[in-house]
């Protein structure tokens, strides 16, 4: 396979295969041509088979992107068999084979957080929502870490650890009873079963005999392990990854990880990517003169044959609408002057309450923006109404599903008689959907909501045999139309919110539709890996809008024009990470936004923000001094006012161009 269009250092990326190889992958260096490249050379020049290679990302996204441009490489075909997919979707894969060693159903339901919190509050009655959001915290934090309920009650060093330790056990033998697992076990129990069966161990290292793993600072310990478990002692994977671009701790990201690799793996080959197709040499200067101040396991320092471009702008503003009106005008006023489009500029912070006033100047100038990282599309009342019955097709025993379904629309059947069904099954160790097919059960729920619930449940095991054998899209469609959701809305709600619950649910049934016919699978596994999604995709094209982004949303994107906002002591760094002293996430989370820069970066701060009805000074962030003064230009706001100086400007250049001779199209 040629390698030509690739530089030398990635060129020795994609040849290593004598044991495990670490791929430190500064930012915009080309990472992903390495792993789609390097997936192409093992199944062309290596001789490895498709089935036998696992390249292992954090989206599915970048999944996909990943598996269209191996197609690209080997001429457009798709390799049969090769494993493209993100961490928890290789758990799906591998929980329903290993089902029956895992006492779980081939067809086990996935509990999204949503989920997760309302089985919480069933489990910890009178619980305030602060409380529930806590223990949803630490029992994450637990399950990444691979501590299960006996150890976590073994290390409780306070009552409210011990308290939550209990009701992580309870929740666990919940899970079990619906056969159900959270997005955490997807990773811990495949890691479990490894580490106790070196039977299905060995059988998944023989059946994925080369792994790659993108975003590798990324991972958590339990990822970690996991492919520690499926790689063996030979080692072969490559882990692709950037410790500057590690600002996932909050998650239960451990950057920790890249030092294991090298304790574990005392033959590990590391490759430095370093050089940038992306930012010009002033933003890149920026960049690593800021990331300098961070203590570092790898030192690298990413450099680019693009020219020294623009300066960067820092330019201080005396409050929050003052700064969202300058940083909007002068964003319409250089892409007039630019002939840019809208898409071409982006406006970065460090939360999502920063958004509002950016979104309000924006709406003002009629400039359209699209905003990153926002909700799930899966969050949605009425795409979480639809979800419980497909939930329920795959699983009878998903409980949580059964009453939101049975309730949704209302079929005669209250909470009293839910509660009558809920005792009797519970006595018996019953699902509520076996409990009503159980003969003694007329004895303890009324006979009318029972047979209400009878007549549901001989319903849903219609659409059930009909799901295993028909095209998803028609089951899906004739499913909710014989439900009625839609006439539900229409009848209980506001006509206009009817309308956009119908809308959205339209568009979910055509997503399923869509994704059955390109990939020829049956609805029950598409409702299976559903929770995994984020968001529809969808077929039209990014508009051509300004995008507007969380930091984090905005890592592995690029933009030509970025403003970064908001940079300021207590917001970038953030309060918290000041009071606790330990700032370098932050300092990577700056990193992450001035290389998200292709041509120029503009910075922002406020001189004052709003505490309560109080203002209050604050101060330009640390980062910018970091940055050096290199290219660096710092503006006033002593004259003209931002929004007058901008209008002024544009006013200007239009002038100009209406006085400009005509020219001929070439």
């Amino acid at each position: 396979m040629r390698l030509d269009g690739l530089n030398p250092a990635q060129q020795e990326a994609v040849r290593y295969l004598d044991g495990p190889c670490l791929v430190l992958a500064g930012a915009g260096s080309g990472k992903t041509r390495v792993i789609t490249h390097k997936i192409a050379y093992l199944i062309e020049t290596a001789g490895f088979a498709p089935r036998h290679i696992a390249a292992i990302t954090f989206t599915n996204k970048a999944a996909r992107e990943m598996q269209e441009r191996v197609s690209s490489l080997l001429g457009g075909r798709a390799p049969s068999g090769l494993t493209v997919c993100t961490f928890h979707a290789l758990g799906v894969q591998i929980l329903r084979a290993e089902s029956a060693r895992l006492a779980l159903k081939p067809r086990f339901s996935i509990l999204d957080p949503t989920d997760v919190r309302t089985l919480l509050a069933e489990l910890v009655k009178e619980a305030d929502r602060g409380w529930l959001q806590a223990l949803q915290g630490q029992i994450s934090q637990w399950k990444n870490q691979g501590v299960l309920p006996d150890a976590a009650e073994a290390v409780a060093n306070d009552e409210l650890t011990s308290q939550a330790a209990r009701v992580y056990r309870d929740y666990e033998r919940a899970l079990a009873a619906y056969h159900a697992v959270d997005f955490d076990d997807l990773i811990l129990k495949p890691l479990l079963l490894f580490e106790r069966d070196p039977e299905a161990r060995e059988a998944w290292q023989r059946r994925l005999r080369y792994l790659l793993v993108d975003e590798y600072q990324d991972t958590n310990r339990t990822q970690y392990r996991l492919l520690r478990a499926l790689a063996g002692v030979r080692g072969a994977f490559t882990a692709v990854g950037d410790d500057d671009q590690a600002i996932y701790a909050w998650r239960g990201a451990d950057v920790e990880n890249l030092r294991l690799l090298q304790t574990d793996y005392p033959q590990l080959k590391v490759i430095k990517l370093e050089q940038n197709y992306r930012s010009t040499r002033t933003i890149l200067n920026a960049a690593n003169t800021l990331i300098a101040n961070n203590d570092k396991l790898f030192v690298k320092r990413l450099w680019s044959l693009h020219g020294v471009g623009s300066p960067i702008v820092v330019r201080p503003c005396r409050d929050p609408e003052a700064e969202a009106e300058w940083v909007v005008a002068t964003l319409d006023a250089k892409r007039f002057e630019l002939g840019a489009k809208w898409s071409d500029f982006a406006i970065l912070y460090r939360g999502n309450h920063q958004a509002r006033l950016f979104e309000q100047a924006l709406r003002a100038h009629r400039i359209p923006y699209v905003i990153s990282g926002g909700g799930s599309f899966f969050d949605r009342t009425e795409i979480r109404d639809a979800m419980a019955y497909l939930r329920l097709l795959v699983n009878e025993d998903d409980d949580p599903a059964f009453v939101r379904a049975i309730t949704t629309p209302r079929r005669g059947v209250g909470a009293t008689s839910l509660e009558a069904l809920s005792r009797y099954a519970g006595a018996r160790h019953l699902s509520l959907f076996a409990a009503l097919f159980e003969t003694g059960a007329e004895a303890h729920v009324p006979a009318a909501p029972l047979a209400a619930m009878r007549e549901f449940a001989a319903f849903l095991n219609r659409f059930r045999y009909r799901a295993e054998r028909e095209p998803a899209g028609r089951v899906a469609r004739e499913l909710f139309a014989a439900v009625g959701l839609d006439d539900h809305y229409l009848t209980t709600m506001e006509p206009r919110e009817a309308e956009q619950r119908t809308r959205s649910l339209d568009e979910f049934l055509g997503w399923i539709e869509r994704r059955g016919e390109a990939d020829g699978t049956d609805l029950l596994n598409i409702v299976q890996t559903i929770t995994l999604i984020a968001r529809l995709e969808r077929d039209d094209e990014t508009p051509d809008a300004v995008q507007l982004a969380t930091l984090h949303a905005a890592k592995g994107l690029e933009f030509p024009h970025v403003f970064l906002v908001g940079v300021e002591e207590g917001l970038l760094p953030h309060q918290s990470s000041i009071d606790a002293g330990d700032i370098e996430e932050e300092r990577r989370l700056m990193y992450v936004g001035i290389t998200r820069a292709q041509r120029s970066l503009t910075i922002t701060y406020c001189e004052k923000r709003r505490d309560g009805k109080e203002w209050r000074s604050v101060e330009p962030s640390r980062f910018i001094a970091e940055m050096g003064s290199d290219g660096v230009t710092v503006k006033g706001r002593d004259h003209p006012v931002p929004k007058e100086e901008a209008k002024a400007r544009l006013a200007q250049l239009r002038a100009l161009l209406e006085r400009a001779p005509a020219v001929a199209d070439e």
